[in-house]
């Protein structure tokens, strides 16, 4: 039975990955269409589901923050902020972002 037990402990441990130690995080930089991924062609423009932006940048940067929709306009139903980095969406779409000052698309006040 012991046998049995440290076997069932062997596997187990061997399922479990290391998280890398030289991971960087991917830089989402802001523009006039969404956001682009520094050092790569990918892009998150505006018009993009809201899981297909969030999952990406919750993954990278962390789970974010939901803030007040007060002085939203109309039809943006959900306000996240990674850091400094707020993005709004309507229920089908990303649709604006802001940050340090500045912003694009549509956001709230």
């Amino acid at each position: 039975m012991r046998a049995g037990a440290a076997a069932l402990a062997l596997l187990l441990a061997g399922c479990v990955a290391a998280p890398p130690q030289d991971r960087v995080s991917t830089l989402f930089l802001p523009d006039a269409g969404g956001l682009a991924v520094s050092g790569s062609a990918l892009r998150v423009d505006f018009g993009r589901a809201p899981s297909g932006v969030i999952a990406p940048l919750s993954r990278e940067l962390g789970p974010p923050r939901s803030l007040p929709l007060t002085g939203c306009p109309q039809g943006i139903e959900r306000q996240l902020a990674w850091g400094d980095l707020v993005l709004t969406f309507t229920r089908e779409q990303f649709v604006g972002w802001r940050q340090a000052g500045a912003a694009a698309g549509q956001i709230c006040a």
